[in-house]
């Protein structure tokens, strides 16, 4: 396993309180005694602790200036501290126990590849039941299937359950449940390995029973990982988003609104689309048939003055395969199929470093 830190001191309450934090962060750190010991590792790590204890021999040991450096002390900074830091070539001061939360968000972030920000799609739909959970899911599946590594987020607490939709509802791990507390930093290839998934499609979705309320702290917390740990984060989020929705449209790329081939659900769009431009840049639109009344996606265009992603019509097969948690099945090809794969090919997705990471 490659070091996300290292920690350089002889100090036995300063190495065991970072040796604490960086577990915490799940970041593997070791410890050097000193600068001789930190030396041939001095180049390696994305985070080099140093101790107050030896920052003067560190110092004097003449080592490479780099970033990502840190003195951390036990007692309350002073000038003399900053000058250390100074010496030492440190880019920050850390005191513990105080700063314990902000070195948890650096150890978890050493601990992490660089790779490029997630691409990020929201789907919400003009009414209820007009096929967005499905049109996410589908969605989600195209991605994964060409090796994306994809984030379905299931933001309707309402909405039955995407795990459920997908057949993922006896799958061990994480929901909104267990998150709804978390608090800072969230360790992206902690959050991948928690989640339900299968294949390279993780879910993040509900317990079954009344759902938790998820504060923005916690919905911010989880989409900065998922920017940081997927290829592609795919949001279903409901016409009254609450945090978690909020938080997914602002991250949103694309956010784009289903609208059946139906007078009312034209008429329920138009104030929608009002809402949802107040938290999302980019709104497009989907139309789905068939039309009941003859309406076409080019007039339903021109009424919510909306740009166009394209129409699909309802498979009759649907309904049937979500009960039987089959959708990933009905996914494999048809008209669904098709049309998913035409809007990812439009946006161009590429996987992202992680390959490399893993392969490494």
């Amino acid at each position: 396993m490659n070091i996300a830190a290292l920690i350089v001191t002889g100090d036995p309450a300063i190495a065991d309180g970072l040796l604490r934090l960086a577990a915490a962060a799940d970041a593997h750190a070791e410890v050097a005694y000193g600068p001789d010991e930190a030396r041939a590792a001095w180049t390696w790590p994305a985070l080099i602790l140093v101790g107050a204890d030896l920052a003067e021999e560190v110092a004097s040991a003449a080592l490479q200036r780099r970033p990502g450096v840190v003195l951390v002390t036990n007692s309350a900074a002073t000038s003399e501290t900053y000058r250390m830091a100074v010496e030492v070539g440190a880019q920050d001061v850390a005191v513990l126990p105080d700063n314990e939360s902000w070195l948890v968000d650096a150890f978890a972030t050493a601990s992490e590849p660089d790779g490029t920000w997630a691409a990020t799609l929201c789907v919400v739909g003009a009414r209820g039941g007009a096929g967005a959970s499905v049109l996410a899911a589908a969605l989600g599946l195209c991605a994964a299937s060409t090796g994306l590594r994809t984030l379905l987020v299931d933001a309707d607490p309402y909405g039955g359950g995407l795990d459920l939709m997908l057949g993922l509802e006896s799958h061990e791990g994480v929901r909104w449940h267990d998150l709804a507390e978390r608090r800072g930093r969230l360790n992206t290839a902690t959050l991948r390995e928690a989640l339900p998934r299968s294949g390279d499609l993780s879910v993040l979705s509900w317990r079954r029973g009344e759902p938790v309320p998820v504060p923005q702290e916690a919905a911010l917390s989880l989409f900065d990982a998922a920017l940081r740990g997927f290829d592609l984060v795919i949001a279903d989020v409901p016409r009254y988003p609450g945090e978690v929705g909020r938080a997914a449209l602002r991250a949103a790329d694309v956010t784009f609104l289903l609208v059946p081939a139906e007078v009312r659900a034209t008429i329920a769009a138009d104030g929608l689309s009002t809402a949802l431009r107040r938290d999302t840049s980019d709104l497009r639109l989907i139309v789905q048939g068939p039309a009941p009344g003859g309406l076409t996606p080019e007039v339903v265009a021109q009424a919510l003055e909306l740009p166009s992603a394209g129409t699909f019509d309802r498979d009759r097969r649907l309904p049937a395969a979500i009960d039987e948690g089959q959708l990933a099945h009905l996914c494999r090809r048809g008209p669904l199929t098709d049309f998913c794969d035409g809007i990812l090919a439009d946006l161009s997705l590429q996987p992202y470093a992680y390959r490399e990471e893993e392969a490494a």
